[in-house]
């Protein structure tokens, strides 16, 4: 993994400062000796790969400095700049050598970026433990997705069994209207005519004390509506039994069968006979009677 970051740093670096070295032997020689242009290039390129060197070393170190980055991209600039006005004052070809005069730049550029994934690399086993909780997350994820699909597919299910069944309860209570209400309107069709009340005299007549055949009787027909309830407060309550009674009639229905009868056997009679006492009385009396 390192080898993608650094080779093509390596590869850009000695080609700009190949063709920095060139560019000056060639541009300078002109003007100068050759000797002393090949001076001034190898000033440059060693310049330059001095910086990048102290700065390597600096970044094994885990540590950094501005002013060595800094030289670094001053004689980065140098060498581009050199370039560039090799390229404008070239007679030919100064196209070509402006669209190379970038390389030493594009160099500093690259070890920025091996820098920086130097700093932000990760060994195998963080790798494979990233890996690792990424792929439990998805598969968490994915786990997540089919269960609210399933719960969504289970929901749907039941809502049109309910509504099918509502639908089918619906139609059975409607059709019992309309046969109810058919019927109760055959009724009151016989309860209204002549004939029929007539025919009803006459059939009635043995068994209904004071219907003559003169007088129509009136045939009503049951309610079919709501009833209200009868309340417990209108029933009419039977008289409590005093203490004597009750005493007396727990020895009666316990000696009633020989042997004498158990507490459960004469509550039993007691009850089914239409007495009425709370069971808290019905205890005390047998204590006093056995007793």
């Amino acid at each position: 993994m390192k080898a993608k970051t650094v080779l093509p740093a390596v590869a850009m670096t000695a080609v700009s400062m190949v063709l920095t070295l060139a560019v000056v032997v060639m541009w300078l020689g002109t003007a100068m000796p050759w000797p002393v242009a090949l001076v001034v290039g190898l000033g440059i390129d060693g310049g330059w790969l001095a910086t990048l060197a102290y700065e390597r070393r600096l970044a094994a170190q885990g540590d950094h400095s501005s002013a060595v980055t800094g030289v670094g991209w001053g004689f980065g600039l140098i060498a581009t700049g050199v370039l560039i006005a090799h390229a404008l004052t070239a007679e030919e070809s100064t196209g070509a050598w402006l669209a190379v005069a970038w390389l030493p730049i594009a160099a500093k550029a690259l070890w920025l970026v091996h820098g920086l994934w130097e700093r932000t690399a990760l060994t195998p086993g963080a790798l494979g433990a990233i890996r690792g909780i990424q792929q439990e997350a998805r598969d968490e994820a994915a786990v997540a997705r089919a269960r609210l699909r399933a719960d969504a597919a289970t929901e749907e299910t039941r809502l049109t069994a309910v509504t099918a069944a509502g639908a089918r309860v619906a139609r059975v209570q409607a059709k019992t209207a309309a046969t109810l209400a058919g019927a109760w309107s055959t009724l009151e069709s016989a309860r209204q005519g002549e004939d029929t009340g007539r025919a009803l005299t006459c059939v009635t007549t043995p068994v209904t004390p004071g219907v003559t055949p003169d007088v129509t009787p009136r045939w009503e027909l049951p309610v079919w509506g709501p009833m209200e309830p009868v309340s417990a407060l209108a029933l009419e309550s039977a008289p409590a039994l005093t203490d004597a009674q009750l005493d007396a009639l727990v020895d009666s229905i316990r000696h009633s069968q020989t042997p004498a009868l158990s507490y459960r056997e004469m509550a039993i009679r007691f009850r089914a006979a239409g007495h009425s006492a709370s069971e808290v009385r019905l205890r005390a009396a047998w204590k006093r009677v056995v007793a």
